[in-house]
């Protein structure tokens, strides 16, 4: 079978469709520019905002160059002035070594004076120490033999003192009885008896 031919219909506008039509395109159109409009005034504001960056970067960018230039200013300043310490420290350092030189020759001298000093002092020492020793030794003997002499008078006081002792305690003893005898004949007097006292 053959194809079938498509046969066009020509259909008549309606005139008040189309204006609906216009006035809906009218309508659309209207609010296309307001959103282009707003886009524009978005887009002039980021521009504007662009702009504003730029400059404050501009004006950063001037200052942050006035700061570098006041660094190296003052780090050629103060290369300088370490520069000129370092000259003034090298001539003291050389100075204080020249001191110190004379100074340790000095002190080698008073070394060898101090040496030889302490020398004499230690065989005078010595000689103190040996002669202390003999007093010591001296000393000790008459002090073993003051020893020997208390020990023998102390012996000799405490057997005296005990041999006192035995004949006061006996005196004590023998009044002792006496008192008991007189006080149990006294008690029996009152018709006591000492026992169950």
């Amino acid at each position: 079978m053959p194809p079938k031919k498509k046969t066009k219909k020509i259909t008549k506008k309606n005139p008040e469709k189309s204006e609906n039509d216009l006035e809906a395109k009218y309508r659309r159109s209207i609010l296309d520019v307001a959103i282009l409009q707003d886009h524009i005034a978005l887009h002039c504001e980021s521009v504007i905002k662009v702009q504003s960056d730029r400059i404050d970067l501009r004006r950063r960018l001037r200052d942050m160059e006035q700061k570098l230039q006041h660094e190296r200013q003052d780090h050629r300043d103060v290369n300088s002035d370490f520069s000129r310490q370092y000259k003034t420290m090298q001539t003291e350092l050389t100075n204080k070594a020249k001191r110190m030189e004379k100074e340790v020759s000095q002190l080698k001298e008073d070394l060898v004076l101090c040496q030889e000093e302490l020398r004499k002092e230690k065989r005078e020492r010595e000689q103190v120490q040996q002669e202390k020793d003999a007093i010591i030794a001296d000393l000790q003997h008459k002090l073993d033999n003051m020893e020997t002499d208390y020990e023998k008078i102390l012996h000799e006081t405490l057997d005296s003192l005990t041999s006192q002792l035995s004949v006061a305690r006996q005196g004590w003893e023998d009044k002792h009885t006496t008192l008991h005898q007189n006080y149990k004949e006294l008690l029996s007097d009152f018709g006591l008896n000492a026992l169950h006292i």
